[in-house]
């Protein structure tokens, strides 16, 4: 297993270094330059050249990228022109919001999607099978902002059940101490304010959730129809085996490899759907910070955005290669 583990960190190195070739060739090709996009469309000749001293982009193009390329190592994403702080620590202080709400969201999806997906399959034309595979196409055509805009108009609006906005409550008094606020409040003992967290956490993680429901209950269905035509399972049944047995050793098990990997590319794609879901709920998180990067042109942010992102695919392409393994023994072999 730390065989494993090492070769694919060692995979890891070629794709983030290809990637941050790509960045660096996108901000030098940016319309009237990285300064003049810092400065704006009004800028003079002499701003532009004094910004483009001031970040060596007057020097040759090997010398910047081993530069920038320093920088990325070191975590040294710039400045944000929108609040004049390090970009790292702008992620860092809103990354635990996004992560709970991505948990949170992936968790309803696999909870409700595999075993969807598992009975739809075994109830193949029933009623059951026929909502399943409607409400997956469904989920995968509406938009997320405009299930975010229906949600909160019925369940926050309307009926009141569930906040519109924000991570908790203004009248909440909760102590900080990692940044995830339902974490925060079970380590300090402030049970209500984990409470009024996840109260704030449901209609946004329902909205982002339902796109990788919809696939991975399709995915599911697909898989588990797929081993319930092989020899083995009508050999394991006529053997007389248990049902549980039969359902989780050997439809489930095997069932479970291609689910594996479309909830490892979905956690990733998460991160970048947090930007409409966070926007509409003000959710405070990265993705709420992008969409204003964006507006400002703020190129720092976004760098830094994309390497992040960046990392958490590969950091997720490995747990689903140590998940592949941990599944199927044969991987390890292999």
């Amino acid at each position: 297993m730390l065989r494993l583990v090492v070769r694919r960190l060692l995979q890891l190195i070629p794709t983030l270094l290809g990637l941050s070739v790509l960045l660096f060739l996108w901000l030098n090709r940016l319309p009237g330059g990285p300064a003049s996009a810092i400065l704006g469309e009004r800028a003079t000749e002499a701003e532009v050249a004094r910004i483009n001293r001031a970040l060596g982009l007057d020097q040759p193009v090997w010398v910047q990228y081993g530069r920038f390329l320093k920088r990325v190592v070191q975590l040294d994403l710039g400045t944000s022109t929108q609040t004049g702080q390090p970009v790292w620590e702008e992620f860092t202080l809103r990354f635990p919001a996004t992560v709970e709400l991505s948990i949170a969201a992936m968790l309803i999806a696999i909870a409700v999607g595999i075993p969807l997906g598992y009975f739809a399959a075994r109830r193949r034309g029933g009623w059951l099978d026929v909502t399943a595979v409607s409400g997956s196409l469904l989920g995968i055509c509406v938009p997320v902002f405009f299930l975010a805009l229906i949600l909160k108009g019925i369940f926050a609006v309307n009926l009141g059940v569930f906040p519109s906005y924000g991570r908790q409550s203004t009248g909440i008094d909760a102590t900080e101490v990692t940044g995830f606020a339902i974490l925060d409040g079970i380590l300090t003992g402030e049970f209500d304010a984990s409470w009024d967290a996840i109260t704030h956490l449901v209609l946004p993680a329902v909205t982002l959730a339902s796109i990788p429901l919809a696939v991975i209950v399709r995915m599911t269905r697909a898989s588990v129809l797929e081993v319930l035509g092989e020899d083995y399972i009508r050999t394991a049944e006529s053997k007389g085996l248990e049902q549980r047995v039969v359902r989780v050793r050997h439809i489930l098990r095997n069932a479970l490899l291609p689910v594996v990997t479309a909830v490892g590319l979905l956690t990733g794609s998460l991160l970048s759907g947090a930007v409409l879901t966070e926007s509409v709920f003000s959710f405070g998180g990265i993705g709420s910070f992008i969409r204003t990067a964006i507006d400002a042109r703020d190129y720092p942010v976004l760098v830094g955005f994309i390497m992040f992102i960046a990392m958490v695919y590969v950091l997720i392409n490995l747990f689903v290669d140590l998940a592949y393994s941990l599944i199927d023994p044969r991987v390890r072999v292999h």
